[in-house]
């Protein structure tokens, strides 16, 4: 899938950016992350985040409800559904380490400045970081949610913001069923006739 936008958490429901992203050497993608709901878990807010991206096996959507505060991101729920698929509840288990991150990078970059960006979406006024692990550069701006990135490039990545979402709704269909990895497999996990 290639890496995530990293930038300052600015969670807005019904808002999203869609990026295209260059891993190193590989084929260009087009991701979108929206903002669909909203919750609450323990006393604490809760994001519903959905993912949209294509793979080898077709268009997947990864929903998940995410606690954040400004330095750590746990994710409390997970449902993922594949193209003419069911959508399926994954236990946060499943992601290990992922489960939990941080999202915004001012504690692992150095600001240099403010910039003007131009990028397909736009031209906006961007804060320019670039990350003290020498690893790369992003531009973010709060006038973008979730995470405020315009562009982002690295040794190993470029990406930039193609469209701003402002009418996000769910993507994801149906009621969600426990999480069979046999449904994920070509066909289903369905016998070949």
């Amino acid at each position: 899938m290639g890496p995530l936008p990293r930038g300052m958490f600015n969670p807005v429901v019904g808002s999203g950016a869609q990026y295209e992203i260059q891993p190193n050497g590989k084929d260009k993608t087009t991701i979108e992350i929206d903002v669909v709901g909203k919750e609450s878990v323990n006393g604490k807010d809760g994001y519903w985040f959905e993912t949209a991206f294509d793979s080898h096996m077709g268009q997947m959507l990864m929903k998940m409800l995410t606690l954040s505060d400004p330095t750590n991101s746990t994710i409390a729920k997970i449902i993922m559904q594949m193209q003419g698929g069911p959508p399926m509840e994954v236990p946060a288990q499943m992601m290990g380490q992922r489960a939990q991150q941080t999202y915004d990078l001012r504690d692992k970059a150095d600001k240099v400045g403010s910039e003007s960006v131009t990028v397909p979406a736009g031209t906006f006024t961007a804060d320019h970081y670039h990350l003290k692990d020498g690893s790369g550069d992003f531009w973010v701006s709060d006038k973008v949610s979730p995470y405020g990135v315009i562009k982002g490039q690295g040794k190993d990545f470029s990406m930039v913001l193609t469209k701003v979402v402002t009418d996000a709704k769910d993507k994801i269909t149906g009621t969600p069923i426990p999480f069979n990895p046999r449904l994920m497999m070509p066909g289903g996990g369905q016998p070949a006739h």
